[in-house]
């Protein structure tokens, strides 16, 4: 499987690649992140992986709204929907967990489920989706809470040193 370990301002970030479309984003510890320098280690990056490094990259950078990398996510029919509302929550805005669940006629709760099991964090932003009243919780990547407040406030304009 193709994959490259890219340094984010969020942490050292796995990107997973079927060779067509990201399958996966996930973080890493300082250990594993080292391995990045090794070529005999996990890296085989592609070009769908190089594509989501440059675009995450940019939206770090600030320089970057709308990823363009294809993704493909796989799960139940509920999850799908999940997924599919977040990525249409355009940059910078949030819904709640709540407006999800009454657009999909699902429970919050399950919405949040489904949010935690979101394979492509950040491309598919679940960090958009908050809680009641705009309350920041449950968040799975890095540090949590504190990574979604990064990447709202990055959204934002705010910035946050974190």
């Amino acid at each position: 499987m193709p994959t490259l370990v890219i340094d984010s301002p969020v942490g050292a970030l796995l990107l997973c690649s079927d060779g067509q479309a990201i399958t996966r984003i996930s973080w890493l510890d300082d250990t594993v992140s080292r391995a990045k320098d090794d070529p005999n280690s996990i890296c085989r990056p592609d070009s769908i992986c190089q594509l989501a490094a440059t675009e995450l990259r940019a939206y770090f950078a600030g320089n970057l709204q709308d990823f363009s990398v294809p993704v493909s996510l796989n799960g139940s029919p509920l999850q799908r929907g999940v997924w599919d509302a977040m990525v249409k929550i355009p940059f910078g805005a949030v819904l709640t967990y709540g407006d999800v669940a009454h657009a999909l006629s699902a429970g919050a709760q399950a919405v949040g489920t489904a949010c935690g099991q979101n394979p492509v964090p950040i491309i598919v932003p679940c960090h958009r989706i908050v809680g009641a009243g705009g309350k920041l919780t449950g968040f799975s990547g890095g540090n949590g809470v504190e990574t979604k407040a990064f990447l709202l406030d990055l959204e934002s304009g705010q910035g946050r040193l974190i």
